[in-house]
């Protein structure tokens, strides 16, 4: 066993490692975070200066016990997890664990930090050990502590006050409330109308457009044509005017610099696959995390391609500046390297210097020579980490801009821009995207002929145009991250999860890759800031994080922070669960008046989603419910479109049998009737258009998928069904998987009932606050199941007479009950 024991987070890492530290140093992985608050109310618990109870995460119990038996045998132990404050608390907990085995007596304990995964990298770091930050363990922990007090008292209040099941996270809330308060922007937007005014101008050389600079002495601004009245009296006058050609009056030539952009940060890097590949941001830490970890290449064999990818530091380390000046001086010519390296600095004082921006690890490793080794997605992200590292050391890029102002008489010029590159620098390797095009991006490209002050271009035409005003874009990923970032809501390692989080949580949709609110996001948004108001504002959350970047860098004690957030806190979480009425919470909103019934009609927030109402629970007759349809929303729907959802449920007719069918919309969306049976309707059926031929349709469909579903049914209770994942054997309670060398239609009742005892117990599901059916024993089970091929085997009549009417009325009772559900929207 070597006498060294080496942790890391992921076996990937840990399998790379290995080959570099030779045969003194075993590598194990914890595999991500190896212990966690217990999932229940007291794990922290702030009387007792906010004490945290931590648990081995079950998935990860195996590793622990690997990592322990290791370190039993070992010497010296060497913490090297990520260099970030999750990783050091990672350690921390590792440590601790090892501690309460007592593994740790005589041993000594180190703990690494390295950027990039690479021989040299790794070896320094074993070589320069350091003790664990407990500074940065506290600054994790008090993050931890922060998001399980919002979250486990934030959320029963959303629970009884807008909807069950809902959640609260202290990071996420503010970043919600942003997509919504955009989205409110969008709705409440006027468009305005606006003329635009340009001239065609016939040059002999080149032909080209020139925008409206001047008009009857006066700078011709936005708004200054509204209507078509006004922008063709205009247009006519300035025809008269010019009569056929316009004079140049000016000339004006700017040589500008433009600089590169630093090479990429978490965020920069977030942005930029996002608007150049299509990534999401969780795609894009996926794939970058792979090319940190390491790829195999070849006779080289697995190298690790990117520093950390987690990071908000533009610093580049002296080695890599020299090795990107380099490659530039081979690969693009000494005229595209600067006399002088480029250096970089964060302009925000959290960003943690001692880390380095995003880079390869080797500019020597070019994206032509490890492409045949990366998948596609991997070589498109390391294509542009490789690109903006190395573009982020050239010679700037210089620019040159002519504009021409044409006299076009009575007072009036016009202006045409165009701009080109004298000296393309880094430009010849990486241009910077960006989220919206501004009038330069027009200019950009655009060659000018050349022209003298006094000459006539002939004039085409006048062209006036009509445009509206438009309302500010939903945020795209790149813009959500950036948007977090500039507020200071969260951190490099956070953006991809608050998104993520946001869509799992159905908050939001992502709809042609822009964020929408959906109505319970919207309710749970709008709740938060109306009674929650400094949890979700920008700037308490901006200084909350800014406070644990304290704690992380020495500046402030996690546990007086702790104290300050949570009095308040708590205080107005009990205040609001007494105070705050629920069909305020829910965002109801009344529409106006049903013409038939003279009730009231509104919208409000339901269990199982938006739904209209008409009436109240105060009138003698009972309200009546309707669902909203898939891209309704309850806070724009109208009164008329709000009562055409009544229509439903539809009588269509009557199937061969006599039975009715019908239409409607349930719990579980829009689904056609017969009898007792559902069938629901397909993505491209409309439960207000669908006619009697393609409901019989969906309701054969289902009849068949029924009868095929029961291969075999030995009569008392044991069945071979076909599932979702294949067939399978059940007795009700229990389900067992066939053998692949099993013929389900052959097996036997005793085959069966063998099965099913071997089968592993399975707590039924209670919903997601219902309580674990307790496990069977084998040996129950086993009992159970002889018991039921016995009663088979008994010949009273009488018996099996019982046992059917036992079956049948339960099975009415659902059926009623799940018709019930069906019916009501609220």
């Amino acid at each position: 066993m070597a006498k060294n024991l080496l942790i890391v987070e992921s076996p990937a890492k840990a399998k790379t490692i290995n080959k570099y530290l030779g045969k003194d140093f075993h590598v194990l992985a914890s595999y991500g975070h190896v212990r966690d608050l217990v999932p229940k109310e007291g794990a922290v618990d702030p009387d007792r200066h906010f004490q945290m109870n931590y648990e081995v995460i079950d998935r990860n119990e195996k590793h622990v016990d690997a990592i322990a038996k290791a370190a039993k045998a070992a010497d010296s132990l060497y913490l090297a997890t990520d260099l970030d404050r999750e990783g050091e608390a990672i350690s921390w907990h590792i440590a601790e664990i090892l501690k309460a085995r007592k593994l740790l007596e005589g041993k000594t304990l180190h703990r690494v930090v390295f950027s990039e995964i690479t021989p040299r990298a790794i070896k320094e770091a074993v070589a320069h050990p350091r003790a664990l930050s407990m500074d940065l363990v506290n600054a994790q922990q008090a993050r931890r502590a922060l998001d399980y007090l919002v979250g486990f008292n934030l959320s029963p209040v959303l629970w009884r006050k807008v909807q069950r099941g809902l959640s609260a996270g202290r990071v996420q809330s503010p970043a919600l409330r942003m997509i919504v308060e955009r989205e409110e922007e969008i709705e409440a937007f006027k468009a305005r109308e606006y003329w635009s005014i340009e001239a065609d101008c016939a040059h002999p050389d080149t032909r080209f457009k020139a925008r409206l600079l001047k008009l009857r002495g006066k700078k011709f601004e936005q708004f200054d044509l509204t209507n078509e009245a006004d922008a063709m009296a205009a247009r006519s006058a300035l025809e008269r005017s010019a009569q056929g050609r316009l004079v140049v009056a000016n000339i004006e030539s700017k040589e500008r610099k433009r600089r590169p952009a630093p090479p990429f940060t978490t965020s920069t890097l977030q942005q930029e696959a996002a608007r150049k590949l299509g990534f999401s941001t969780s795609r894009t830490m996926k794939i970058a995390q792979g090319l940190y970890e390491g790829v195999a290449l070849g006779d080289e064999g697995v190298v690790g391609l990117i520093t950390y990818m987690r990071t908000d530091a533009v610093h580049l380390s002296a080695e890599a500046i020299h090795e990107l000046r380099d490659v530039i001086g081979k690969d693009y010519g000494p005229q595209a390297l600067p006399e002088a390296p480029h250096y970089y600095r964060n302009k925000s004082k959290n960003a943690q210097e001692a880390h380095e921006a995003i880079r390869p690890t080797s500019a020597l490793h070019r994206p032509r020579d490890v492409a045949p080794y990366l998948n596609d997605e991997q070589r498109k992200l390391y294509d542009l980490i490789w690109k903006r590292a190395v573009a982020c050391q050239m010679q700037h890029a210089t620019l040159n801009t002519v504009s021409v102002d044409l006299d076009a008489g009575g007072d009036s010029l016009f202006r045409a821009s165009g701009t080109t590159v004298v000296d393309p620098g880094f430009l010849a390797v990486y241009e910077e995207g960006r989220d919206a095009k501004g009038a330069e991006d027009d200019d950009e490209g655009r060659k000018l002929p050349k022209m003298q002050i006094g000459e006539a271009v002939p004039l085409a035409a006048i062209d006036a145009e009509q445009h509206f005003t438009e309302p500010p874009p939903r945020y795209s990923e790149a813009s959500l991250v950036k948007a977090l970032e500039e507020y200071g809501i969260g951190r490099p390692s956070t953006y991809a999860s608050i998104i993520q989080v946001l869509l799992n949580r159905e908050y939001v949709t992502l709809d042609s890759r822009r964020f929408r609110p959906t109505d319970v996001g919207r309710a749970v948004a709008k709740f938060l800031s109306g009674h929650f108001t400094q949890y979700v504002d920008y700037d308490f959350t901006a200084k909350l994080e800014d406070e644990l970047d304290a704690v992380s860098r020495g500046e402030e004690d996690w546990v007086p922070l702790l104290e300050k957030f949570w009095k308040p806190f708590k205080a107005t979480v009990d205040e609001k669960s007494e105070t705050v009425d629920r069909s305020e919470a829910t965002g109801a909103r009344e529409l106006g008046i049903d013409p038939k019934s003279g009730k009231p009609v509104q919208v409000r927030l339901g269990r199982y989603g938006p739904f209209a109402q008409i009436g109240s629970k105060d009138d003698e007759d009972k309200p009546t419910f309707a669902s909203l349809r898939p891209g309704q929303s309850m806070h724009t729907i109208t009164l008329a479109e709000a009562l055409e959802l009544f229509k439903l449920p539809r009588k269509l007719g009557q199937a061969d049998d006599g039975e009715e069918i019908t239409v409607g919309v349930g719990r579980f969306g829009p689904f056609v009737k017969h009898g007792a049976m559902y069938a629901s309707l397909k993505p491209e059926d409309d439960p207000y258009t669908i006619e009697l031929p393609r409901a019989l349709e969906l309701v054969r469909e289902k009849a068949e998928l029924i009868a095929n579903r029961i291969i075999k049914d030995f009569g008392n209770g044991i069945q071979v069904l076909n599932g979702r994942y294949g067939p399978y054997i059940t007795d009700g309670d229990k389900n067992a998987r066939i053998p692949k060398d099993k013929e389900p239609r052959e097996l036997t009742e005793a085959e069966c009932v063998e099965l099913l005892a071997a089968a592993p117990n399975r707590p039924k599901r209670g919903g997601r606050f219902g309580k674990k059916a307790p496990a069977k024993s084998a040996k129950t089970t086993a009992e159970a199941a002889a018991k039921k091929a016995a009663v088979k085997k008994a010949p009273a009549k009488k018996v099996a007479a019982k046992k059917t009417a036992a079956k049948k009325a339960p099975a009415k009772k659902a059926a009623a009950k799940k018709s019930a559900a069906k019916k009501t929207a609220g």
